[in-house]
């Protein structure tokens, strides 16, 4: 496995600030989700990060994680990888969970009862696995003894989707994807999955706080 994965979540669009649902529909960045995106890249680019010189990157190909990374500062490193594209909602897709609950199913929980014609929750834990799997084939296993890979063993760079990301912070640690359900995160937020002791651990999560200046 890697060093770390730093996890950057993409920033606002319009269904995301409306709470809609958004899957596959490849659904641009607002202004202030560019802005998102610049100050996130800024924050990258500083002590402790400094551009994170030997970081492999990779993003979802949907435009909204595209040009996040891409404004963010890393879009000429970045390679498209499909496994990290955003959960297939079906037929919720574009819908609200407060609409789905008061016209479909009340009650309704994406974690539990899932989407009609969509994926299914072990779909989206498939992909992450399978893109965790490739990169500890390029990266080797930890170091039982320490908290951290060995010096040699690079970071890897996620820009991607908020379920999507939640989901492979579980599998991450372990967990069933499930678990995802409780690990809230906004738009443009920054995380890190690491090591302690040889196991999988968060060190960050959900951390936004460059994007104070505007109000979130």
């Amino acid at each position: 496995m890697p060093a770390r994965l730093i996890l950057v979540r993409h920033g606002e669009t319009a269904w995301s600030a409306s709470g809609q649902h958004t899957g596959r529909t490849d659904i641009p960045l607002t202004e202030e989700g560019r802005e998102m995106a610049r100050l996130a890249g800024a924050r990258l680019h500083r002590a402790p990060w400094n551009g994170l010189p030997d970081a492999r990157v990779y993003t979802s190909p949907l435009s909204r994680a595209r040009e996040t990374c891409e404004l963010a500062g890393f879009g000429d490193r970045a390679v498209d990888r499909p496994e990290l594209l955003e959960w297939d909602y079906g037929a919720y897709e574009g819908r609200t969970g407060a609409d789905i609950r008061e016209s479909d199913h009340p009650g309704w929980l994406i974690w539990r009862d899932g989407v009609p014609g969509g994926e299914k929750l072990s779909d989206v834990a498939a992909r992450a696995d399978a893109f965790l799997a490739d990169v500890e084939e390029d990266h080797g296993t930890p170091h039982p003894d320490t908290t951290t890979m060995h010096a040699a063993d690079s970071d890897v760079m996620v820009f991607a989707h908020g379920h999507l990301l939640r989901v492979l912070a579980a599998r991450w640690l372990g967990l069933p994807p499930e678990y995802g359900q409780r690990l809230k995160l906004g738009t443009a937020a920054l995380s890190v999955l690491s090591w302690e002791y040889g196991l999988p651990a968060i060190e960050i999560w959900n951390d936004h706080s460059h994007l104070d200046g505007l109000g979130h």
